[in-house]
């Protein structure tokens, strides 16, 4: 394993990077036995604040608000953190070993050793909402999916060939699989844009002698980026869409303006049309949503409120209906710390989502929402066809 030590100067700085793979106990004994040889001044990890906390505390999980997460627009970005960690630890069960072990041993060894911590990587969520920033509706269903199927399978033992390449593949990466060849800009945000910030922390932590404890992928571009300027203001803003006219809002306002104005339009003609063209938005577009709820085995309440609030949450762009179904969803089930406990086994499982109550609250709020954006277009047709037909 020495050979995934390396050694750098840099200005007045000694650094030393530590090339991990995630689930590796060679890994852990590695981390231990270089800090306590090596005796750095600081010891930077790759870990932003929440997942620091989160590997401090495994059961953190257990503690989710689901309902926070739906009020805070967060689904999709929660749904990529559990498929990381479920990936994780099915890969720590096969090789018998804990879920960042060589993190914990580069807390463990910092504090033996009195070197300072400094946790490196780039908060999540920006990392998240960045990758997301950059992928259009249909490639994020494409990851969703891809992430849920492209693991289902995967039952095979691992080999130590397998163990090899997860020195040269971060784990985030690694769990995207095929899905990340399909989108160049994946690749950008996960691993490119974070060893900019990685080096741009590790050259600045305090002291002489400075030891980073990375995933084995980031070495190479670390290395690279150490004697280079970074703009992290730049990687760590969520990009605004620039353009001189909001094209993508005066849309979301303008089709349900439009079909409101023929509903209207229909009252003037005569009630019967009116009211024909009134209920066609409400049974379609209430329908399809609550199809959906109905589709991952919504509760009834559930299913009832998406019917009647998607017609309504679709008027207004800011509101959907996969929220109102989501949080009446988790008021009704009631997410249990069993179902938090048995995420990593279900994640990947189609019969898990449908199981357990915390997937199943994630899987009202999706489907829920692409069922009423599918009713809200055929509505419009229906109604089109009744004025006009």
């Amino acid at each position: 394993m020495a050979e995934h030590v390396t050694k750098l100067q840099y200005e007045d700085k000694e650094i030393i990077l530590v090339g991990t793979a995630h689930i590796s106990e060679a890994s852990v004994t590695l981390v231990k036995e270089t800090i306590e040889a090596e005796r750095p001044n600081s010891v930077c990890i790759e870990l932003d604040e929440a997942r620091y906390q989160n590997i401090k505390d495994p059961r953190a999980w257990e503690r989710t608000d689901v309902s926070q997460v739906i009020r805070k627009k967060k689904v999709v970005a929660m749904i990529i953190q559990l498929m990381l960690s479920a990936y994780q630890k099915r890969m720590a069960k096969k090789l018998g070993t804990r879920v960042g072990g060589e993190m914990l041993q580069g807390i463990e060894s910092a504090e033996s050793v009195g070197a300072e911590l400094v946790l490196a990587d780039r908060d999540i969520q920006i990392t998240f909402s960045r990758l997301l920033r950059f992928l259009g509706l249909k490639e994020k269903f494409k990851l969703l999916f891809g992430l849920i199927f492209g693991e289902m399978e995967d039952d095979d033992e691992l080999t130590e060939e397998d163990i090899q390449a997860l020195l040269k593949q971060d784990m985030l990466e690694a769990v995207l699989g095929k899905v990340k060849d399909e989108f160049p800009i994946i690749g950008e945000i996960l691993i490119d844009e974070r060893d900019q910030y990685l080096a741009n922390k590790i050259k600045n932590a305090p002291g002489p002698k400075v030891l980073a404890v990375l995933g084995g992928a980031h070495v190479p571009g670390v290395t690279e980026e150490l004697h280079k300027e970074q703009d992290i203001a730049k990687i760590t803003s969520i990009p605004v869409k620039k353009r001189k006219v909001p094209v993508g809002k005066i849309i979301a306002w303008l089709i349900p303006a439009f079909f409101i104005v023929m509903i209207a339009w229909g009252f003037t003609r005569n009630v019967e049309t009116g009211v024909q063209s009134l209920f066609l938005w409400w049974i379609w577009n209430g329908g399809l949503a609550a199809l959906g709820a109905l589709l991952v085995l919504g509760h009834p309440l559930s299913i009832l409120t998406a019917f009647i609030a998607a017609p309504l949450t679709t008027i207004n762009p800011f509101l959907a209906a996969g929220w109102f179904a989501g949080l009446t969803e988790a008021w009704v089930r009631k997410p249990k710390v069993e179902d938090m406990q048995n995420i990593p086994n279900d994640v990947f499982r189609l019969k898990g989502w449908y199981q357990n109550r915390f997937l199943k609250v994630l899987a009202v709020v999706i489907v829920t929402n692409l069922g009423s954006a599918i009713g809200t277009f055929v509505a419009g047709g229906a109604i089109l066809q009744n004025l006009f037909g």
